[in-house]
């Protein structure tokens, strides 16, 4: 019976990682061309704070309490939007300080070799 719980689980968080719209942006933020865009994507943090700002007043004003579900999901997108700008970053840096030192040696052994066998 836990076997199948844990099967299930999975089955779901791989459907919610290959379809949801933000793990889709997130996951594209993590390839190498899409590092760059990892900062500039925080700024849809602010999107979903102001969605859950909006939605939680409208609850104020005698809502359906069940949109509150919707105020719980903004603020978690916001949160891995504005936890993955700074993970993006340093990744991007590293891979940068990695790709300089392959230029930086293989121009370093291009000028050891004899003219013509480059």
């Amino acid at each position: 019976m836990f076997q199948l719980l844990i099967a299930f689980v999975s089955r779901i968080y791989a459907f919610f990682q290959r379809t949801m719209p933000t793990n889709m942006i997130i996951r594209a933020t993590h390839t190498r061309g899409g590092l760059k865009w990892g900062v500039p994507a925080m700024l849809l943090a602010v999107v979903y704070v102001v969605i859950a700002a909006a939605l939680s007043q409208w609850v104020a004003g005698g809502a359906p309490g069940w949109i509150n579900l919707l105020v719980l999901a903004c603020l978690w997108n916001a949160i891995k939007f504005v936890v993955n700008g700074p993970v993006t970053l340093v990744r991007l840096v590293r891979v940068r300080a990695v790709e300089r030192r392959y230029r930086t040696r293989g121009a370093a052994s291009n000028e050891s070799l004899p003219v013509g066998q480059s």
